[in-house]
């Protein structure tokens, strides 16, 4: 396994020390949000240097109560479509915690 190099690129969420996430690991990463009962949101942001920004913009609403892995990655590429320069997030909220349970940047 390799490891990005620490100061080279910014850092937005727990998997940027990785490569970038291969279709099938994306896919079981969506599968464990759902499995946990969290409800699945995607967002964008502009990429580049000059973006330093850390608001991300949310692409239509959080899928509440949706098991449909299909439907997310749907999500996600409607919203890569949409906007093919920004980055793209998929996000899971925790009802009981009220807080992320998890987020990692699909499209980087």
């Amino acid at each position: 396994m390799t490891v990005q190099a620490y100061k080279a690129t910014r850092k937005y969420e727990t998997f940027s020390y990785l490569p970038q996430m291969t279709p099938d690991q994306v896919r079981r990463q969506i599968a464990y949000a759902i499995s946990q009962g969290w409800n699945p949101a995607i967002e964008h942001t502009e990429k580049g240097a000059n973006s330093m920004s850390n608001y991300w913009y949310m692409w239509k609403l959080p899928l509440f109560g949706e098991q449909s892995i299909d439907a997310v990655l749907a999500e996600i590429e409607a919203c890569h479509r949409e906007f093919p320069d920004h980055m793209v997030r998929f996000v899971a909220y925790d009802n009981y915690t009220q807080s992320q349970g998890l987020a990692f940047v699909v499209y980087r």
